[in-house]
């Protein structure tokens, strides 16, 4: 990487829901960006936490014994091995941290496919 990365303009460049971009690579991990809006779907990570910090709106992380609200500027890492399904009632843009090439559903026959913006 050789500039700064603008994190608003490289959301402005797609509209897909559910479908995280890659911004950045460091230490063997993708960092992301993606627009959320409705519900995902329930999954879990068995080798790895699930990092969550939000940009932009609210965000709730379901999990089978409570739910977590992030709002904006707020983060949390879902431990591996935990089922979660995030939720958003309104358009929300995250920023995402994991291992390269770990699928967002947790199973790579469902997973959304890694682009880059």
């Amino acid at each position: 990487m050789t500039d700064a990365v603008n994190l608003a303009r490289k959301l402005s460049l797609f509209d897909e829901h559910w479908s995280p971009r890659g911004v950045a690579s460091f230490n063997g991990h993708d960092v992301m960006v993606v627009k959320v809006q409705g519900e995902f779907t329930w999954h879990s990570h068995a080798d790895t936490d699930d990092f969550f910090l939000v940009l932009k709106g609210e965000i709730e992380i379901r999990m089978r014994d409570r739910t977590v609200t992030l709002r904006e500027g707020e983060m949390f890492v879902v431990p591996k091995g935990v089922e979660h399904c995030p939720f958003a009632r309104e358009e929300a843009h995250l920023l995402l941290i994991e291992p390269a090439g770990t699928p967002n559903t947790g199973n790579p026959e469902t997973a959304a496919v890694r682009q880059s913006v």
